[in-house]
């Protein structure tokens, strides 16, 4: 299987679809001066060479209600005892954990929270988080801002 580089057209398409994932191939074409056919044709061949992995939605969750976002590190307590796929299946099945990632560092794990305040955080962190298999340390830090970046394209 050969690598797709991505040439200048292709990074303006995806340039365009990373500001907004809805805008459809003619509204692209109509922007960067190229036919509806064409800027199909390289979304298709970008999304088969895997450099589109998909397309997502961005919710709003202080709109929906979860106001408060937290950044958990966790290290497990003891290595081996746990295995890694237990505590990450585990933890993947908590619906207010919305990213958990394995990290090098001062942690194992970093998690993304969202809770409706800090009550239902607490709640969280006692009942689910704490209950987990093999957590050992964890350090919470809450968000106050976030200034979201397109990416490095």
């Amino acid at each position: 299987m050969s690598v797709l580089v991505p040439d200048a057209t292709d990074l303006a398409i995806l340039r365009l679809l990373a500001e907004d994932a809805t805008r459809g191939a003619a509204e692209i074409g109509r922007v960067l001066g190229l036919t509806q056919p064409a800027t199909w044709r390289r979304i298709r061949r970008l999304t088969e060479a895997g450099v589109i992995a998909g397309r997502r939605l961005v919710l709003d969750e202080a709109a929906l209600g979860f106001g408060v976002t937290v950044f958990l590190g966790i290290r497990l307590a003891v290595k081996g005892r746990v295995s890694l796929e237990d505590f990450e299946r585990a933890v993947t099945a908590i619906p207010e954990v919305q990213v958990v990632q394995h990290v090098l560092g001062q942690f194992d794990y970093r998690l993304r929270i969202h809770a409706r305040d800090i009550a239902d955080f607490e709640r969280i962190l006692r009942r689910r988080i704490m209950t987990l298999p093999g957590v050992g340390q964890v350090e919470a830090n809450v968000m106050l801002s976030e200034e979201r970046r397109p990416g490095p394209l």
